[in-house]
């Protein structure tokens, strides 16, 4: 069992390697198809397995195409990966889609909307009076606690001076 550290360095070179591998080394134009990048790489603990996370730019037809690419140039990738990375065992390579940067886009798109939904609606201006409101609300209330304050500070100076 590798200890930590090294799985995490082993890990960040198979990022690297894979990255390069993208630019220059596969052949297959499937994966030139969507704009590829290798968003992370974990590796199992006795450094047999490795799962690569590529995040892919393009039409969902894009995507499926490049996926499809990687796939098939799995065993490629290993045997790269083997001869530059210099390890006893080269660990199993699958590629898995990373989604998180499309839904990341989509609930941006999503809170735009909504923000001019909102604004369009009248429903931004409200909220904005009612939220005007209630600090004028908080620093009368503040105020008074203050005018207050002050009332009893002038009595107790009339009471003592008297």
């Amino acid at each position: 069992m590798a200890t930590d550290r090294r799985v995490a360095k082993v890990a960040e070179l198979m990022r690297r390697e894979v990255s390069q591998l993208m630019m220059s080394g596969i052949k297959d134009d499937r994966v030139g198809v969507g704009m590829v990048s290798v968003t992370d790489v974990v590796v199992s603990g006795d450094l047999q397995h490795a799962k690569i996370f590529v995040s892919i730019y393009g039409s969902e037809e894009d995507r499926a195409t490049t996926m499809e690419g990687l796939n098939s140039a799995t065993r490629f990738v290993r045997s790269a990966l083997g001869q530059r990375m210099g390890l006893r065992r080269t660990p199993e390579v699958i590629f898995i889609e990373d989604i998180s940067l499309a839904r990341g886009t989509d609930m941006l798109s999503l809170i735009n909307r909504l923000t001019d939904s909102r604004k369009e609606s009248g429903v931004e201006d409200w909220l904005n009076k009612e939220a005007e409101l209630d600090r004028q609300a908080e620093l009368a209330e503040l105020n008074d606690d203050e005018d207050d304050e002050d009332d009893e500070d002038d009595e107790q100076t009339e009471s003592s001076g008297a």
